[in-house]
Parts: C-alpha cells; sequence; structure tokens
C-alpha cells in the first residue's frame, strides 16, 4: 500500500524534526550563550514553518483519503486515525501563524528570563501580550462550534478533556484542600533543613544512578527551570536546579525523571511514529508526581535519600529528611510547594490563563489579579512579580493549556499508585531498599508502552478501572493533616 509507506515515511520525518526543535529548545536553555537568544529565535521559528507545512501538506490527505475503508492491522490503524486528526487540527493554521508562535515563543522565554532575574513586569508585558494575541488566533483556527478559544488550547495538551470538567474538578479541590491544609500546618509544619549544594549535587548523582540514569544515554544539567528532553530512546536530557540551603533538587530531578521514564518505555516498535510519544500532559505530569510525591516522599524512600546525604557529608536521619518533604506551609512559589498545597497554586494558573485567553482579563492587569488569587486560595501576600506571575516560564513560553495538567498529574498520579499496590502490593519494603524495578515494569505495561495509542481518559480507565478521580489524591493528603 503505497499511500501506508508514504504516511509512515512523513511521520518519521516529522518525529526527527521534532526531535530537532526540542534539541535547538534544550540547547537554548542550558548551554546557548545568553546573547544567542535572538538568532535562536529565528531558528527555531524556520524550523517551524518547515515542520508545519510538511505536516499539512496536501499529499498526506491524498494518502489519508486512499486509507479509508482500508482493512488495517490495529497500530496502523491508530497511527492513521492520530495522522487524521493531527492533519486536520494543524491545517487549519496558517503557516506564516505557526512560524510566528515559534519566533514569539522563543523571544518570550528570554523576555521572561531578563523580567523574572530583574523583578520587572512590565518589561515582559510586551512578549507577554504577543503571545496571548498569537494564542488567541491560534485557538480561533482550531475551535469549534460553541467551544471557547481555551478548549482548543487544552486539545494540544489534553484531547478530550473539557474546560468545564476540569471547572468542576478544580472547584472540588478548591473546596476541599483548604481546610487540610490548616491541619496540616499543625499537624504537619514545615521543617527546614541547611543542605549545601555540593551535597545536592552528589546526593541527585547517586539517586539517579541507582534508578538507571547513566551516561551512556542520558545527560543531567542544570537550568533556570527544571525540564526533560527526549531526542529519541537513547538520548534523554533532563535538568534540575539547586539552591543552596534546600531540598528541592532531591525532588525535582525524581520528578523529570517520570517523564523521562515515560518515553523510554514506550513500544519501541512505535519509534519513529506518530505514536511513540506521551499521549497528553496530564499523563506526562503524572509519571513525574507519581515519582515525586509517591516516591520521593514515601517515609521509606527518605531512607534511601537520606543515606545518599550522609554519603554526599550532609547527616541527616531519615525522619528529619522525610518531614521536611512533606512539611506543609502556605508557600509562594509552586515549583517548591508541598503536595497538599500544590494543586491550588495550577487552580490559579488554570484560571487566569483561561480568562486572559478568552479576553476577560488584561495583560497589565495580571499581577493584581495574580495577588488577589493568592490571598483567596492560599491566604498570601505576594510582595514582589518574580514570587508571583513571573515565577513560571510557560506563559513566557506560550505554553496556554499546559498548567491544568499538573494538577490532573496529582490526581492520575495518586490513582495509578493506588491501582499498582491493589494489584502488586505495597511499596514500602522495596522501596526501604532503593528497589523500584516493580514500579517501572508496571508503569512499562499499564502506561508507558502505548504510546499516543489511547487518549488520556481511555487510558487512565484501562489502567485504574475508572474515569479522573479527586478522591484518591485527597486519600493520599490525608494524612498529611491528620487524618486516616
Amino acid at each position: 500500500m503505497p499511500a501506508l509507506e508514504r504516511l509512515h515515511e512523513r511521520m518519521a520525518e516529522l518525529t526527527d524534526l521534532g526531535a530537532l526543535e526540542m534539541l535547538a529548545s534544550w540547547d537554548q536553555l542550558v548551554m546557548m550563550p545568553p546573547e544567542g537568544g535572538p538568532g535562536r529565535a529565528h531558528q527555531l521559528g524556520a524550523l517551524a514553518r518547515i515542520t508545519h507545512e510538511r505536516a499539512t501538506a496536501q499529499e498526506i490527505g491524498g494518502w489519508l483519503l486512499e486509507l479509508e475503508g482500508v482493512e488495517l492491522g490495529e497500530r496502523d490503524r491508530d497511527m492513521v486515525r492520530l495522522a487524521r486528526r493531527d492533519w486536520e487540527r494543524a491545517s487549519r493554521v496558517p503557516p506564516e501563524l505557526a512560524a510566528d508562535l515559534s519566533r514569539a515563543h522563543a523571544e518570550g522565554q528570554e523576555s521572561w528570563a531578563l523580567a523574572r532575574a530583574n523583578d520587572d513586569f512590565a518589561s515582559f508585558a510586551p512578549a507577554l501580550q504577543r503571545n496571548v494575541e498569537l494564542a488567541q488566533a491560534y485557538a480561533e483556527c482550531l475551535a469549534d462550534g460553541d467551544d471557547g478559544r481555551y478548549q482548543a488550547l487544552l486539545d494540544d495538551y489534553d484531547f478530550g478533556l473539557r474546560t468545564e470538567e476540569l471547572s468542576r474538578l478544580f472547584a472540588e479541590l478548591s473546596d476541599a484542600l483548604p481546610p487540610l491544609v490548616a491541619e496540616a500546618q499543625v499537624h504537619s509544619p514545615r521543617r527546614e533543613l541547611e543542605v549545601p549544594v555540593d551535597a545536592q549535587r552528589t546526593a541527585v548523582a547517586g539517586i539517579l544512578r541507582r534508578i538507571g540514569v547513566d551516561g551512556a544515554s542520558w545527560r543531567v544539567d542544570v537550568s533556570a527551570h527544571p525540564f526533560t528532553s527526549w531526542m529519541g530512546r537513547r538520548d534523554t536530557r533532563l535538568t534540575t536546579r539547586y539552591g543552596d540551603g534546600d531540598v528541592e533538587s532531591l525532588l525535582s530531578s525524581l520528578h523529570e525523571y517520570g517523564h523521562a521514564l515515560y518515553e523510554r518505555q514506550i513500544d519501541p516498535a512505535l519509534e519513529r511514529t506518530n505514536l511513540g510519544r506521551g499521549t497528553s500532559m496530564s499523563v506526562h505530569e503524572s509519571q513525574s508526581k507519581l515519582w515525586e510525591n509517591h516516591v520521593a516522599r514515601s517515609p521509606a524512600f527518605a531512607e534511601v535519600l537520606a543515606a545518599e546525604l550522609v554519603a554526599a557529608g550532609f547527616p541527616v536521619s531519615a525522619a528529619e529528611l522525610h518531614a521536611t518533604l512533606v512539611g506543609v506551609e502556605r508557600s509562594l512559589i509552586r515549583v517548591s510547594a508541598d503536595p497538599l498545597t500544590y494543586p491550588l497554586h495550577i487552580i490559579l494558573r488554570f484560571q487566569l490563563e483561561r480568562a486572559m485567553i478568552e479576553g476577560e482579563l488584561a495583560v497589565p492587569d495580571l499581577p493584581a489579579a495574580w495577588r488577589d488569587g493568592m490571598r483567596l486560595l492560599l491566604d498570601l501576600e505576594v510582595p514582589s512579580d518574580a514570587e508571583g506571575c513571573l515565577q513560571d516560564i510557560h506563559w513566557g513560553a506560550g505554553s496556554f493549556g499546559y498548567f491544568p495538567s499538573y494538577a490532573l498529574g496529582c490526581l492520575i498520579a495518586a490513582q495509578l499508585w493506588e491501582a499498582m499496590e491493589a494489584e502488586i502490593g505495597p511499596r514500602d519494603e522495596d522501596l526501604r531498599r532503593g528497589e523500584v524495578g516493580p514500579i517501572q515494569r508496571w508503569l512499562a505495561d499499564r502506561v508507558h508502552r502505548h504510546g499516543r495509542r489511547l487518549d488520556t481518559i481511555p487510558l487512565l480507565e484501562r489502567a485504574t478501572g475508572g474515569g479522573l478521580e479527586v478522591d484518591p489524591f485527597l486519600r493520599y493528603v490525608a494524612p498529611l493533616a491528620g487524618r486516616s
């Protein structure tokens, strides 16, 4: 079937172009000298234009038409189905807009980095305004029927999830979490550990080595905002960051490892196809949150983490470290938030970005709206924009619709963990020894191997037997408030 062969070839080419874009973006955030930003924006824009032209070419429509009604194997049937969805969506977006989006995202990241360092929202506002306007134009190309612009953006990250369903789930969390937070601040108060950066670096290297990170097919680097990139099955790059006197690096490195493991355990037969990557950002974030919350923050694994810190020259007990990792405190910064307050940070961002995209919140009003939201959700005053609306890279990078996946990831991780322990038993004894092989294998079978063949909800239903729920997460955080 020439049409199927040609479609396979094009999917492989688009996968390669996507890997090159990821490589250029990784380099921009990790290795590129500071003055390389303008040139990189043009390079990424050109690459985005080429990719868009290849992804929306009319011959793809012709191949898909030829394949209608043709009997195909299960894997090819899924590839054709996803190719049709992706082609139809991408074809609605003009090539010039695709290039403009990529350039604006690269420029926005550079503007954000400077503005955050200088606590200067005004200098970032023009880049953010440009990203909002381009996101609105992009969403209008994709919006169907009465769906708002935000739904079109959400579909890029979590196809099949509805904005109204997110609002319902987040409303449940908004009601349930604040009373737990108040109780947890008494029962499980935040404790600080003054861990030197050198000890953190040594411990992070030791932990990652224990769970399979080697120098042959991995890189571990430092960036302003931790992230993970994958250019192929044997080229995985994660970053973390170190702050003198904290332990965030222990959590962020395992968080990013969860993303990396997902991509590495996808069925090798799907490599260089449109099926060979994670199905959605909420499932991706569930993998990182599973390793951050349910592994790194478990009392059993705290024994392993503490042993690595001791070996690095920082004396600490497992109990002291665990209390630091799970202690609850209302805080300004999302990435260092405890597992109980974390979803409230995401709810705020969801509300604000949806309002900006729907035209209900003007960019200049964002700092004030952020301060109001932090008072309402976390009862905190925001002293600076660097600790407020400038703390995250996502809007600088034009990633509107991404934030909900972080909270959804917390919910899905809790559901997956309950399903896994119900099937293979509690993990405490294994984690106390640093043994994570059964977890890796269960995730590979139930989640990772499928790639994009299953969307978020069908994948969750197959892995756990149920749809998206709030209760498993509430059961996970209840002990922090002293509730059984």
